[in-house]
């Protein structure tokens, strides 16, 4: 065999290996397999850059020909080749991209993927990047749920195939009050004119991630690159600004468009000048259990509820369940953040020991590394209608735009839909600013009644947060006898929204000033 095609060849299966290991559990002695198997073996092959407590998910193919610049080139900073002496020295370089996408979560990846799939930003040069903080790709939370809408967009992405073969359909959903034993029964209805893909999945987070990043070329990731500042700069007789972007390891990245798509708390929104979310006096746990001999579960939706709580799991596969409790914020989830043990025993114990055994049999169950307990925080519907989204070629994407509660399973869905319409009104325009304007115009009203209906069917199915009295009986008569018949269904009726297909542009371009 041809050296050059044996040595391509390896580096093609050792990218996709280290996918698979960028996933394992952190027990599974993952990032010592990076560190030795990966790392090590790519180093003499293909000069990669390794800085100290970077893990790299791929690297550029070496048939591709390198932009001779003076700051580098997205290969350069995120898989590999470019300049070595800079790297053992660790300098880091300057890069010029057309796109810049802030954040590796869900929304990031979807929204690169999207860019390619749309023809933008695919000529020569950077074309799009994604600065992710971490060493590595991390999916936070243990799974979620995917309703039609997020299918839609998957499907325009192009990956919708890999996770439907993997994951099965649910149609039930079953809400149990504890304090009276009346339970409500819903039934998500697939559509067979939309397709057996387009139906309610729950799915591992991580499996979801990993599904976009296959398809994403190599150095498009740059790992390890946390985001301090932004600036615009405009050059004497252009009309367009440059962003500029400077990272805590000194590297000064120029982008045509930027995207932030870096969570609740983004630098890009705050930036922007969208105001901080707010708290909606909630937490969550959330959890993933496993049963190495199955669990035997219907496949479907559990939820129990009682007096500012609410209780749920759903399997996601023959082995795994996923489990959540949403609670009015108490006072220990500070001291008990981050510690799984401690996590669990108030979980088991003070929150919600009252829950029925086949819950609590799950909970106790637990993937200790794959526990979490947060606040539940919200962007106020009317910011999101009225807040500065956007400023010329600068945007924000997914939880960075409209953080909601979880009680539609939306944010995954809803960052899905705004990665295809982004790269869809980018692809359009005639200039990077219209584009984000006309993506900012699309998407406002939509997410303001996402996040509004999210709220209001936490708030009632909950019984209200601390609402007690005549007024909490007022409440929980209102979700049993009016939001659970008739609410409750015109909510579900959004989930089946379309977000349409991704056409390729006519040229791989971002834009012609």
């Amino acid at each position: 065999m041809d050296p050059d095609k044996r040595m391509i060849d390896l580096l093609m299966a050792l990218r996709k290996e280290s996918i698979r290991v960028l996933f394992m559990p952190r027990d599974h002695g993952r990032k010592k397999l990076l560190s030795i198997s990966f790392v090590t073996c790519l180093r003499p092959l293909a000069a990669v850059h390794h800085r100290s407590g970077t893990h790299i998910i791929g690297m550029p193919d070496p048939r591709a020909s390198q932009p001779d610049n003076d700051r580098g080139d997205a290969g350069h900073m995120a898989g590999g080749g470019g300049d070595t002496a800079a790297a053992a020295a660790g300098v880091a370089k300057d890069v010029d991209a057309e796109v810049v996408v802030v954040g590796g979560g869900i929304a990031g990846l979807a929204t690169a993927l999207a860019l390619r799939r749309a023809g933008v930003a695919r000529g020569a040069g950077a074309g799009v990047l994604v600065l992710e903080r971490h060493a590595e790709l991390r999916a936070m939370g243990a799974a979620l749920t995917i309703f039609p809408n997020g299918w839609f967009a998957l499907r325009a992405l192009g990956v919708a195939h890999k996770l439907t073969s993997r994951y099965e359909a649910y149609e039930t959903s079953k809400a149990t009050n504890l304090e009276t034993g009346a339970t409500q029964v819903f039934r998500f209805a697939g559509n067979k004119n939309k397709g057996e893909e387009v139906r309610v999945r729950a799915l591992d987070r991580k499996a979801l991630l990993e599904a976009l990043a296959e398809e994403l070329p190599p150095g498009t990731v740059r790992f390890s690159s946390k985001l301090v500042s932004i600036d615009t700069e405009r050059a004497a007789g252009d009309a367009s600004e440059t962003v500029v972007l400077r990272l805590d390891d000194g590297a000064v990245i120029r982008a045509k468009v930027l995207i932030g798509c870096d969570g609740v708390h983004s630098v890009v929104a705050r930036w922007l000048g969208l105001p901080e979310p707010a708290s909606s006096g909630r937490s969550a746990v959330r959890g993933l259990s496993t049963f190495p001999g199955g669990h035997g579960a219907k496949r479907e939706l559990r939820q129990f509820l009682s007096q500012g709580l609410r209780a749920g799991m759903v399997p996601i596969s023959d082995t795994d369940v996923y489990w959540f409790l949403v609670n009015d914020t108490v006072p220990a989830e500070k001291d008990a953040a981050g510690d799984p043990v401690r996590t669990l025993r108030e979980v088991t114990g003070s929150l919600a020991g009252h829950m029925p055994a086949e819950y609590l049999d799950v909970v106790r169950r637990s993937d200790h590394g794959n526990l979490s307990w947060a606040p539940l925080l919200y962007r106020n519907p009317l910011s999101i209608l009225t807040g500065a989204a956007a400023r010329g070629a600068v945007t924000v994407a997914g939880d960075a735009f409209h953080p909601m509660t979880p009680d539609m399973a939306q944010g995954g869905c809803s960052a899905l839909e705004d990665a295809v319409v982004l790269a869809r009104e980018l692809a359009r325009a005639a200039t990077p600013a219209e584009g984000v304007a006309a993506y900012v115009a699309r998407r406002r009203w939509r997410a303001a009644w996402l996040v509004a209906g999210a709220y209001l069917s936490g708030w009632v199915q909950q019984g209200g947060t601390n609402v007690r009295g005549a007024r909490g009986r007022l409440v929980k008569m209102f979700r049993d006898w009016v939001f659970y018949p008739f609410v409750f269904p015109r909510l579900a009726d959004t989930m089946w929204f379309d977000c349409g297909d991704l056409a390729p542009c006519a040229e791989g371009k971002i834009h012609k000033e």
